[in-house]
């Protein structure tokens, strides 16, 4: 009886001093909801080891090494932000700058995969000394109201869009008209995610702990019981870090990276990183209630550097550039308000290494409805746009617009600060602008004007 008393005392101190590292209970949370919501996340971001590697094998990778790479730039992106920063923000490879990496560097300029990788490491290298001299805290300090709240409702009809549109729901219109148009309705995805949607909305009424994660599951169930597409092969698999000559950890080519064919590139990976993740770490921080009383992210500056170092890492191991992954809000919804969270994630990244056969059974139309979810949420930033200053809040409106007109982030950012100086100085309101609102506003237009965006 002594020893298991001893026993319970010792958990119960293991559990206080976890409380404390991540201030669980200051934050207003449990060590169950951040370990659940953890897994939501992770449930909603695994579709990364499937397409990432999807990408880049087309473009001449090994497929196998870039799972790897893809797993470890995960675990530790997310293991720095939940332990370091300690916030509930995932990071992972960046599908918008993996596509660029796959389709722009390589089959684009025609560059050799280890002269691409050179090129994410040097930018993970400038991505990181721009966070850690301040400049991208000096960026979020100079974002208008608006233009933030802006850019979470942006990132909320993004969302929305990316999880219709991959489940069929929304599809490209091949006819005359609008970009888009009504999928098949009544196909097995479709439906799936509208009664996942709907499961989520009473589930989340009814206050069921984890009620998003058991939608992923019960979808995923269904899926393997009536989808065909979803076939169980297996659960464990040893990990391949390549074919015989065909790793790519450490193989990356510095010295052609460093060439003047491949520096503009360079330099566009990282101004993208810069307002892309910016944009979705202050959107999602924001949507977890982790900004201080002037609008700030609580431990911000490590937040910034723990996705920017995440670059370096990920060059190094063969992946594309890391990022912040959206789908975190999907764990913010499911009630991460802590780093935990996102360790969690990163552990399981590790674990999953060894589990490849099982990221094929989780469909998308699984966790479309948790991002659908999430980018519904997302849209309650409106009502922090205050139409009393209407020049800030309809610049706010323009960012948040043409994030999902664009589907680009920094697209949305830029015009949103572009109308903003410009609605400013027309309308007689030039005392109401600051010299870095000006100066973000100027070197996005040139950016832009230059032909260097992707």
């Amino acid at each position: 009886m002594i020893e298991q008393a001893g026993i319970g005392a010792g958990v119960a101190e293991g559990r206080g001093k976890l409380d404390r590292y991540f201030q669980i209970s200051a934050r207003g949370s449990t060590q169950r909801q951040e370990v659940l919501a953890g897994i939501t996340t992770f449930m909603a971001m695994v579709y990364s080891v499937i397409v990432v590697p999807g990408m880049l094998g087309e473009a001449g990778f090994d497929k196998s090494a870039v799972f790897v790479a893809v797993c470890l730039t995960t675990a530790f992106g997310s293991l720095l932000m939940g332990l370091w920063a300690k916030l509930p923000l995932a990071i992972g490879c960046a599908i918008s700058l993996t596509a660029f990496t796959a389709f722009g560097l390589v089959l684009g300029h025609h560059l050799s995969p280890q002269v691409a990788l050179g090129a994410v490491f040097l930018m993970g290298i400038v991505f990181t000394a721009i966070s850690v001299t301040g400049v991208r805290s000096w960026i979020l300090k100079n974002l208008p109201a608006g233009v933030a709240h802006g850019t979470g409702v942006g990132i909320g009809l993004f969302l929305l869009l990316i999880a219709s549109n991959g489940v069929g729901l929304v599809v490209k219109n091949a006819h005359p008209g609008l970009p888009v148009a009504l999928g098949n309705i009544t196909a097995f995805p479709v439906l799936m995610s509208i009664l996942g949607l709907a499961a989520i909305f009473g589930m989340e009424r009814r206050r069921v702990p984890g009620g998003i994660l058991l939608v992923i599951i019960a979808i995923s169930i269904l899926g393997l019981i009536f989808d065909p597409a979803v076939k169980f092969s297996g659960v464990f698999s040893m990990p391949s870090l390549g074919a015989p000559g065909k790793s790519l950890i450490g193989s990356m080519d510095l010295h052609g990276a460093l060439s003047s064919a491949v520096i503009p590139s360079v330099l566009a990976l990282v101004m993208t990183a810069v307002f892309d993740a910016t944009g979705t770490i202050r959107a999602v921080a924001g949507q977890a209630g982790q900004l201080d009383e002037h609008g700030h992210i609580i431990n911000g500056n490590r937040a910034l550097t723990a996705d920017s170092l995440s670059s370096i890492f990920s060059g190094f191991f063969g992946g594309a550039p890391a990022a912040a992954y959206i789908e975190s809000a999907a764990g913010v919804a499911a009630g991460a308000k802590t780093g935990l969270a996102a360790a969690v994630v990163g552990a399981l990244f590790l674990v999953m290494i060894f589990f490849s056969p099982l990221a094929a059974l989780v469909p998308s139309y699984a966790t479309a409805p948790a991002l659908m979810y999430v980018g519904l949420l997302m849209l309650g930033n409106i009502s922090k746009l205050h139409m009393d200053d209407m020049v800030d809040a309809m610049a706010g409106l323009v960012c948040a617009v043409f994030i999902v007109l664009t589907c680009n982030i920094v697209t949305g950012i830029m015009l949103g600060f572009s109308t903003l100086v410009i609605g400013r100085i027309i309308g007689g309101e030039f005392k109401k602008l600051n010299v870095g609102t000006v100066a973000i506003a100027i070197a996005l237009a040139v950016f832009y004007a230059g032909g260097w965006a992707i």
